[in-house]
């Protein structure tokens, strides 16, 4: 393709990949303001915030298959021509995402004071990161509620409303937060109850959406078994592809939990700032799932092998971008989430990799976007699993050897930014070179 040819590619995927840049980022704007507010309430919430948060986002991060498995199949009816059935999968996709959110919602209230155990936290943080667990299962079938929605507006190429449901949602979490936190005086469990009531103010928003888009093309609205089953099947293997991704985090974040509760909270602040890169980045894997979906749905190779060239460039030059400005602001960004020196000691050197490793990131993300937009979950779950086993040894090695300090958390960063990332580029990269991923039409 020329480079006339190329301008109106670059067009499209800056069209659906800026409004996911904000929608995506939302949810790590969620944490990012709950590490802020929180963080100043002292080092024991913060810490029981980072090990709740891993729980918290392992089960939802298991779960984005709704929206992962949701928008390639979405894409492929469209680009076959088939809307109503593009939309009638996105519905099946919304009724198995609230199915799902109540059964783990309600385990996971009654498993939370174990789930957090696991950790071996202190028993202050232990019980900061119980309050806050236990609350948020009140909002987890609203996440995924969002997860299957999102993954249906976006397989029909549209990026532009998550974006204004995800603004108006992060908006109204900050509001809340700051009041019950501090207004009502509730500390960590009002962060946990101004997210869960934003999140179920962005799913009444999702559903009227749907449904008038159900109506304008004459789609179904009650549950299809059939597309039920074809969705939690499509899944199965992205379910695998991101217990691994999962995984990797829960190791990483038992590894600082054994460096101590200083280096715990200063993870959770370093693991926030990267979760927001990668939600960045990962707007461009978003375009690429969805137009690698259709362009495959209607038989386009050519311009799939496109997409992928041009979106693995933009995923470079962007994460050069990020990463530059996460490095200058290294040095100073400590105080805006802590207000406890050792805390705030900790940080500079952590975040200063984070930044060195954005560009890596960005190769990633993309990659793993159209493998996702091409269906193609088994390869992706198969080598995630490789992935972890490279990191295993990384992380212990981290706490048998790494020290109580600075040093030690830079170690464990670098271990994961660039042993684990590196995994999977190599793996990602391998698989993109050929054309086994690339299966022409409606259905994978």
């Amino acid at each position: 393709m020329n480079v006339l040819l190329r301008r109106p590619l670059d067009r499209e995927i800056l069209r659906l990949a800026v409004p996911a840049l904000g929608a995506l980022v939302a949810e790590p704007l969620f944490l990012l303001a709950d590490s802020a507010m929180v963080g100043h309430l002292g080092v024991a919430p913060l810490a029981g915030l980072g090990i709740a948060s891993a729980v918290l986002q392992t089960i939802v991060g298991l779960m984005v298959f709704l929206a992962y498995s949701t928008t390639p199949a979405v894409a492929r009816r469209l680009g076959a021509g088939d809307e109503r059935g593009a939309v009638a999968a996105g519905v099946d996709g919304s009724w198995l995402a609230l199915g799902l959110g109540i059964v783990l919602a309600a385990a996971g209230w009654l498993a939370s004071p174990f789930l957090v155990g696991l950790f071996g936290a202190s028993p202050d943080v232990t019980a900061e990161a119980t309050t806050y667990l236990t609350l948020s299962m009140l909002g987890l079938p609203a996440m995924l509620l969002v997860f299957a929605t999102t993954g249906l507006l976006r397989g029909l190429q549209d990026t532009r409303t998550p974006l204004a449901v995800a603004v108006g949602g992060f908006g109204a979490n900050i509001i809340l937060n700051f009041v019950f936190i501090y207004v009502a005086g509730l500390g960590i469990a009002g962060s946990a109850l101004g997210t869960v009531v934003a999140q179920w103010a962005m799913v009444v928003v999702y559903a009227v959406i749907v449904v008038r888009h159900a109506r304008r093309v004459g789609a179904p609205l009650l549950p299809h078994h059939g597309g039920i089953g074809r969705t939690a099947r499509a899944g199965g293997w992205l379910f695998l592809r991101t217990a691994s991704l999962r995984a990797a985090m829960l190791l990483a974040v038992f590894a600082a939990t054994r460096l101590g509760p200083d280096e715990l909270a200063a993870f959770q602040v370093t693991m926030t700032v990267f979760a927001t890169l990668a939600f960045a980045l990962d707007a461009l894997a978003i375009a690429a799932q969805a137009l690698v979906g259709k362009g495959l749905g209607a038989g386009r190779l050519d311009d799939v092998r496109e997409v992928l060239r041009r979106c693995v460039q933009w995923g470079l030059g962007a994460g050069v971008v990020l990463g530059a400005a996460t490095l200058a602001l290294s040095p100073v960004a400590a105080g805006l989430f802590t207000s406890d020196p050792s805390v705030a000691a900790l940080l500079p050197v952590a975040l200063a990799i984070i930044g060195v490793s954005a560009p890596l990131g960005g190769y990633v993300f993309v990659l793993d976007g159209v493998l996702i937009g091409a269906g193609d979950a088994r390869y992706l779950a198969l080598t995630g699993v490789l992935n972890v086993a490279v990191f295993i040894p990384l992380a212990l090695a981290v706490v048998a050897w790494g020290s109580h300090d600075a040093g030690g958390l830079a170690a464990l960063t670098a271990a994961f930014a660039f042993g684990y990332l590196g995994a999977r580029a190599l793996t990602l990269g391998l698989r993109a070179r050929g054309q086994a991923w690339m299966r022409p039409g409606a259905e994978r």
